[in-house]
Order: C-alpha cells, then sequence, then structure tokens
C-alpha cells in the first residue's frame, strides 16, 4: 500500500518554539508543535498537500462548518522509544474510522497516501517534539471542516483536511466520580453517535457542566430510549469488572467504535481476563455496587489511555467502589502502554514505525 503523497509542498518555519515549551509541566492540547499539515478538497477532488508553519487561517463566515455543523476529527498518539524512533499506535483503526466518520457527514473520504502518508512525512518533520520516556507523547489531531461558503441547508462542496500536533504529558485526571444519566443522553439510534462528530462533544458539555455543578467529573451515559442500559463514560468508551469478568456495552449507531476500547478487548483476552461484550443494565451494575461483587469501573481512550473510576450516584445515591492495588485497570494500563512504547513485545502487530 502506497501511503506517501505523490506531491507535498513543504514550507519550514524560520524559528522554532521549542526550546521555549516546558515539557515537563504540559496542559494537554494547549502547546502545539511548529508545523501543520493542510489539504484542501474542491472541484471534487482532492488538492496536494502542504506542511506549513503553525498559523491562524482565514475562513468565510458563511463557511458550512458554522452554520450546519461538518466537522469531524480524530485523536491518536505518537511514541518515541529508547533508540529514538517515532511510533504510531495502530493509525490504520484511526484512519477507517475518520472515513467512516465523513461518510456518516456527508463529507469526501480522506485518502490514506494524504491521511498516513501526510502524517508521517509531518512526523519526520516535529520528532524532536516527541520525547523519549513512558508518559511522554505526540498528540495528533486529524480533522476536516466544511468551508465552502453559503447558508444553503445542504453538504458543502469544499472541505479542509488538517492534521494538528501537541505535546502531551501522563493525563492525569485525579479521583474521577460520575453521575449515572436518567434525562440526558450522547446520542440516538439513526444519529452519529458513532461518529467523532464535533457537535457529539459540544452536546455533551452542558449535563456535564451540571454534573460538575454537584460535585461530579463525567457521566456515564445510557441509552436515549429507556435509559436503562449502560454506554460511554464522558468521552470513553466505559469498563465495568464484576467480580473477575470485564463488561463492556458492543458498538453501535449510539457508541464510539474506540481503538482504546478493542485494544482492551484483545489484550484482555490474550491475559486470560474475561469480558463479555453485551448491553449493561443500570440495574445490574447497581446491584452489583450493593451486594459488594462491583469489584471496578474505568474509561477508555487515547488521552487517558484507562481513567479509573472511584464511584457513581444513581437517583441520588452514591456508590463507592472498593479501593485495591491489584486492578485490572491498572495491569491494562500497564501492558498496553508498554506496547505502546515499545517496552514490551507487540505481539499484535498494532506499531507502526514512522
Amino acid at each position: 500500500m502506497d501511503t506517501t503523497p505523490t506531491l507535498i509542498n513543504i514550507t519550514r518555519a524560520t524559528v522554532s518554539k521549542i526550546g521555549s515549551v516546558d515539557f515537563e509541566n504540559l496542559t494537554f492540547g494547549n502547546v502545539f508543535t511548529d508545523h501543520m499539515l493542510a489539504c484542501e478538497y474542491s472541484n471534487g477532488a482532492w488538492q496536494a498537500p502542504v506542511i506549513k508553519p503553525y498559523e491562524p487561517f482565514m475562513i468565510d463566515p458563511s463557511a458550512k462548518v458554522f452554520h450546519y455543523g461538518q466537522a469531524i476529527f480524530e485523536g491518536m498518539k505518537a511514541y518515541k522509544d529508547e533508540h529514538d524512533d517515532v511510533w504510531l499506535f495502530r493509525p490504520d483503526e484511526n484512519y477507517d474510522r475518520f472515513n467512516k466518520s465523513a461518510a456518516r457527514l456527508a463529507m469526501p473520504e480522506v485518502p490514506e497516501n494524504i491521511f498516513i502518508g501526510g502524517l508521517k512525512a509531518l512526523l519526520n518533520i516535529e520528532r524532536e517534539w516527541v520525547k523519549k520516556g513512558k508518559g511522554n507523547s505526540l498528540y495528533i489531531r486529524p480533522f476536516m471542516i466544511a468551508t465552502g461558503s453559503g447558508v444553503i441547508a445542504a453538504p458543502s462542496t469544499q472541505y479542509r483536511f488538517m492534521i494538528i500536533l501537541s505535546p502531551a504529558r501522563s493525563y492525569y485526571s485525579g479521583e474521577v466520580k460520575v453521575i449515572i444519566a436518567e434525562h440526558y443522553s450522547r446520542a440516538a439510534n439513526g444519529g452519529i453517535g458513532a461518529a467523532k462528530a464535533a457537535g457529539n462533544y459540544s452536546a455533551q458539555f452542558y449535563p456535564t457542566k451540571l454534573a460538575n455543578e454537584q460535585g461530579f467529573q463525567q457521566i456515564i451515559w445510557t441509552d436515549d430510549a429507556t435509559h436503562t442500559r449502560l454506554e460511554e463514560a464522558g468521552t470513553m468508551n466505559v469498563f465495568f469488572r464484576i467480580n473477575d469478568t470485564l463488561y463492556t456495552a458492543p458498538t453501535s449507531e449510539r457508541i464510539l467504535d474506540g481503538v482504546t476500547r478493542k485494544s482492551i478487548i484483545e489484550l484482555a483476552a490474550r491475559e486470560n481476563i474475561p469480558v463479555e461484550v453485551r448491553p449493561v443494565l443500570v440495574s445490574e451494575i447497581v446491584a452489583a455496587a450493593e451486594n459488594g461483587t462491583l469489584k471496578e469501573i474505568f474509561g477508555a481512550g487515547t488521552a487517558a489511555v484507562i481513567n479509573p473510576i472511584c464511584g457513581f450516584s444513581y437517583k441520588g445515591k452514591y456508590y463507592e467502589l472498593p479501593v485495591s492495588e491489584d486492578t485490572f485497570a491498572a495491569e491494562l494500563k500497564e501492558k498496553l502502554t508498554n506496547i505502546q512504547y515499545k517496552l514490551a513485545e507487540d505481539t499484535f502487530g498494532w506499531t507502526v514505525k514512522v
């Protein structure tokens, strides 16, 4: 497969800002590297991609992205091993999901030589921004917006695909307490919940704000029709451990097909940890919390990898989870990150050298 763009115009920044960055004290997603990739879609075709200095850009006030929300993105990371080699983790999964999101929002699919090939070219320019050491990474944000002008309610005919990069440290969110949703939903059947559409995330902000005001950090979303099935935790997929079995909801039109989620399922199988992928009922999790068989809840996603949840609230009652040093969350996070940082053998073939 050819992942190298046939033509890519590179304009390098005259001065790098890397020397002014405190890599020991990074706020997630606030600092960006010297360069970005951009590629325009017009006249029914993708044009040649460019790599240029990171900078703001002009856009028409009537651009469709502002009025009809045609915007999608992905979240990925690059890692540097002890030999200064840079690695991606399952980029084919992000590429496939990006184009599924594009199709769902009536946007053009991005060719592999622009998405993967362009990303590799950008990473080769920004290699010094990928720091060695477990916990260090370079967060990768590919995204696409509708740039065509006009406020008629119809898909755009012009789009911009971009990749920006942000150095990141280990993501610690502290103690996480959640509310199980009884009214609000993340997504509905027939909707765009399975796409990484920008609007999915903005729709979560208000109910999450209400949860924050009650002293909770996130929401575990429930299905839109009955609010009896548990689906995702905040912006992450969610796992529940009852006794020594992990449970997680199947992907659907409402649930994102997370790369970390599917990696945990495969890794758990290798480690002989039972996993059941099936609808998870609120009632069974509450019952397990009450009878002491609920051992863990954790979110899974690119930023935090695995984020343990210490307790949840449902119908005004709070359930504290047991504290344990021997958790599936800690074990699986250690084994997964060791693969990502090339500290353990990648028996799955997930890592891709840049």
